[in-house]
C-alpha cells in the first residue's frame, strides 16, 4: 500500500462512517417545526462535514507536531531535516484546520438561527453570535490559535519551539467539545472533565498514528525509534480514552437500556466496538509489527498502521454524528439548582455529612492517580536499581495527595460550591496544606533519579526536558521568592475582591481553574521555602523564615477583610435557593474567620520544617568542614613526613653529616 491509497482509504472510510451515522441517528432528517426557520440542506449536511474536517485537521496537526517534537530524535535541541518537514506540514495542516473551524462557525450560526448561510453572511448575526454564545467564542479561539500555529510553524527549527506549538494545538482542540453536550449534561462536572480527557487522549493517538503511518509508507528514517515511542504513548492514550468514554456514556445515558433503545445509545455502541477493534490493532503492533520493524521489515507495520488509521477516521466520523444526535431526554423536570451544581442541592451541613457525602471529582481523581502512580513507578525503578529513597519523603507525598482527595471529593467538595465557609476550608487546604507535603515529597528529585537518559545521544527525552524546564528563564522568574510570594498572596485578593470569583463559580471549568490555581500557587510558594527539589533560587534559611513571617499578616488581613464583607458572589449563592443554615452574609463572615485562623497550622508546620532543614544543613556543613580540616591536617602531616624523608636522603647523599640544618631550621 502506498501513501495515495492510504489517504483514499482513510477519506472514504471517514466519509462513509459519517454519512451512515448521520442517517442512522436522524441528525440530517428535515425537521419542520411551526414558527421556527429551517437552515436548509446545506447546513444540515455541511455542518457535520465541516466539523469532521476540523477534527481531522486538529488530529493531523497535533500528529505532525508530535512527530517532530517527540517521536523523531533531535540533536541538542535542533530538529532533524525530517522533523522540520513535519513542522512545515503541521503549519499547512493548521491553516486547513483554521479554515474548517471558520466554516463550522458560519454553519453553526445558520443552524442555531434557522437561517440559510447566505443570509447569515450578509447580516450581523455572525458577529453577535461570536460575542454572546459559548460555542462561538470557542470556535473563535480555535481560529486564533490555529492561525498562530500556522504562522509560527513556517520558521520553527528547534525542539523547544515545536513543543510549544504542540501544546498550543492541544489547547485549541478543547474549546468546541467543552461547550457541546457535556456542558448541558445533568452531571456536567463529570461530563466536562470526561470529554476533556477523552479529546486530549484521542487527538494525539489518532494524529500520531496517521503521521507515523505516513512516515512508514514513505520509508522514513528512525521508524523503529519513532514507532516504539508512539507505542508507549498510545497505550496510555488507549486507557484514558476507554475510561473517559465510559464516563461520558454514563453521564449521557443513566439508563443502560438506552444503549439499545435510542439512536444516541446505538452510536455509542458502534464507537465501543470500534474501540475494541483498535485495541486489537494495538496488540498486533506490539506483538508482530514492532518486532518486524526492529528486524528491518517496516512494510508490515506500515500496512497495518494505514488500515488502523482508516478505522480511526471512521470512528471519528461516528463521533461527529454522535455530537449532532440528540441524547435521550431527561424524564424528570428541570431542576435549576442541579443545572448549576451538576448535582442535587445537599441537605443542611453537619459534621457527619461532611465526612460521608463523598462525590467523585473526575479531574482531581485523575490528577491524584497520575501523581501517585508516577511516584510509585519512580520508587519501583529505584528499588530495582538498588537505590534507596527516604521513607519520610514518600509519606509526605502521599499525605499531600490524601489531603487533595479530602478537599475535593469528601463532603468538603460537595458543600464547597454551596457554602462560602466550606469553600474557604477547601481553599485553605489546597493552597496552604496540601502543597507543604507535596514539595517535601521531592517529586522532581525522584524523577531525575528514576528517569533514564535519552536513548539517542544528544536527543531530548523526559529527563532532558525536565532538566531544561528547571533551568529555563521562565522557571527562574516564576521561582524567584518575590514573584512566588506575590502570586501566592496577591492572587487571593484579586480573586475574591473582584467579579472573577462569581464568574468562576458559575462554571465547572472555572471551578477547576480556581482550585488548580490554589494548589499550584501554594506549591510554587512552598517550593521556594521548604522544597527539597532543585530550584533556581535558594535563599538563606533566615531569609526564608523572614518571608514566611512577612506573608502571615497578609493572610490575617485577608481574613479580616472577608469578615467585614457582606456581599461576595451573592447572585450565585442566591440562585442556589438554600433554605437551611445561616444567611449569606453570616456565612461569608464565617469563611473569613476560617481564613484568618487556618493560616496558623500551615505556618507552624513550615516553621518546624525550616528549623529542621536548617539544623540538618548546619550538621552537614559541620561534617563537611571537619572532613576538609582532617584532609588538610593529613596533607600537612604527609608534607612534613616527606620533608623529613628528603632530609634523611640528603644526609645519605652527603656522607651522613648531621651538622646540616634540618628543614625549617636556620
Amino acid at each position: 500500500m502506498n501513501r495515495s491509497r492510504a489517504v483514499v482509504l482513510t477519506a472514504v472510510t471517514a466519509a462513509a462512517a459519517l454519512v451512515i451515522a448521520l442517517v442512522a441517528g436522524g441528525a440530517v432528517a428535515e425537521k419542520v417545526i411551526p414558527g421556527l426557520g429551517d437552515a436548509g440542506a446545506l447546513t444540515r449536511w455541511g455542518l457535520p462535514i465541516a466539523r469532521m474536517a476540523m477534527n481531522l485537521g486538529a488530529a493531523l496537526t497535533v500528529g505532525a507536531l508530535l512527530m517532530a517534537a517527540a517521536l523523531l530524535p533531535s540533536v541538542k535541541g535542533r530538529l532533524s531535516a525530517d522533523a522540520i518537514r513535519y513542522v512545515r506540514a503541521g503549519s499547512w495542516l493548521a491553516a486547513g484546520w483554521a479554515t474548517a473551524a471558520a466554516a463550522t462557525l458560519v454553519l453553526t450560526v445558520a443552524d442555531i438561527l434557522g437561517e440559510p448561510v447566505s443570509q447569515v453572511l450578509v447580516g450581523n448575526e455572525l458577529s453577535s453570535y461570536v460575542g454572546q454564545l459559548p460555542q462561538g467564542t470557542a470556535l473563535m479561539l480555535v481560529i486564533l490559535l490555529t492561525v498562530v500555529i500556522a504562522l509560527l510553524g513556517r520558521t520553527t527549527v528547534t525542539a523547544g519551539a515545536t513543543l510549544g506549538l504542540l501544546a498550543a494545538a492541544v489547547i485549541a482542540v478543547l474549546p468546541p467539545p467543552l461547550t457541546g453536550h457535556s456542558a448541558s449534561s445533568p452531571n456536567h462536572s463529570l461530563a466536562v472533565t470526561g470529554v476533556a480527557l477523552h479529546i486530549g487522549a484521542v487527538v494525539p493517538w489518532v494524529g500520531g498514528l496517521a503521521i507515523l503511518a505516513w512516515h512508514a509508507l514513505g520509508k522514513g528514517d528512525r521508524l523503529g525509534l519513532a514507532a516504539a515511542r508512539f507505542s508507549r504513548m498510545a497505550l496510555y492514550c488507549y486507557v484514558v480514552v476507554g475510561i473517559s468514554g465510559a464516563v461520558n456514556a454514563v453521564t449521557r445515558l443513566p439508563d443502560p437500556a438506552e444503549l439499545f433503545t435510542s439512536a444516541y445509545g446505538r452510536l455509542i455502541l458502534v464507537k465501543a466496538i470500534a474501540f475494541a477493534v483498535l485495541g486489537w490493532f494495538g496488540w498486533l503492533h506490539r506483538t508482530r509489527t514492532l518486532p518486524a520493524v526492529a528486524e528491518g521489515r517496516p512494510y508490515a507495520f506500515a500496512r497495518l498502521a494505514a488500515v488502523e488509521t482508516a478505522v480511526m477516521a471512521g470512528t471519528m466520523g461516528v463521533a461527529v454524528a454522535l455530537a449532532r444526535t440528540a441524547p435521550p431526554a431527561v424524564s424528570a423536570g428541570v431542576d435549576p439548582v442541579k443545572d448549576l451544581l451538576g448535582y442535587d442541592l445537599p441537605p443542611a451541613i453537619t459534621a457527619v455529612r461532611l465526612a460521608t457525602m463523598w462525590r467523585l471529582d473526575l479531574f482531581f481523581a485523575a490528577v491524584v492517580i497520575v501523581l501517585g502512580g508516577a511516584y510509585i513507578g519512580g520508587l519501583v525503578r529505584l528499588r530495582r536499581r538498588g537505590d534507596a529513597w527516604p521513607v519520610g519523603r514518600t509519606a509526605a507525598w502521599f499525605t499531600g495527595l490524601l489531603t487533595i482527595v479530602l478537599a475535593t471529593m469528601s463532603g468538603i467538595g460537595t458543600y464547597a460550591p454551596v457554602l462560602f465557609s466550606t469553600h474557604m476550608i477547601q481553599h485553605m487546604t489546597l493552597a496552604m496544606l496540601s502543597p507543604i507535603f507535596l514539595v517535601l515529597g521531592g517529586p522532581v528529585t525522584l524523577a531525575l533519579r528514576a528517569l533514564k537518559p535519552a536513548a539517542v545521544k544528544d536527543d531530548r527525552g523526559p529527563r532532558e526536558w525536565l532538566t531544561i524546564v528547571l533551568h529555563s528563564r521562565f522557571t527562574k522568574v516564576i521561582g524567584h521568592p518575590a514573584v512566588a510570594t506575590v502570586i501566592f498572596v496577591g492572587s487571593t485578593y484579586v480573586l475574591y475582591f473582584s467579579p472573577l470569583f462569581e464568574s468562576l463559580m458559575r462554571g465547572h471549568l472555572g471551578h477547576i481553574a480556581m482550585t488548580s490555581h490554589f494548589l499550584l500557587s501554594g506549591s510554587l510558594f512552598y517550593w521556594v521555602l521548604i522544597g527539597v527539589d532543585p530550584a533556581p533560587h535558594k535563599p538563606p534559611y533566615a531569609a526564608r523564615i523572614l518571608i514566611l513571617f512577612v506573608t502571615m499578616p497578609f493572610h490575617a488581613f485577608f481574613g479580616i477583610a472577608l469578615m467585614n464583607t457582606n456581599s461576595l458572589a451573592n447572585n450565585w449563592y442566591t440562585s442556589l435557593g438554600r433554605t437551611w443554615g445561616t444567611s449569606i452574609a453570616q456565612d461569608i463572615h464565617t469563611g473569613g474567620s476560617i481564613a484568618w485562623a487556618f493560616g496558623e497550622i500551615p505556618t507552624l508546620i513550615v516553621l518546624i520544617a525550616l528549623v529542621f532543614q536548617w539544623f540538618v544543613d548546619e550538621q552537614r556543613t559541620a561534617i563537611r568542614l571537619d572532613r576538609k580540616a582532617d584532609r588538610a591536617t593529613a596533607n600537612q602531616e604527609n608534607s612534613d613526613l616527606d620533608d623529613y624523608n628528603d632530609y634523611l636522603a640528603s644526609l645519605d647523599r652527603r656522607g651522613g653529616r648531621a651538622d646540616l640544618p634540618r628543614p625549617g631550621e636556620t
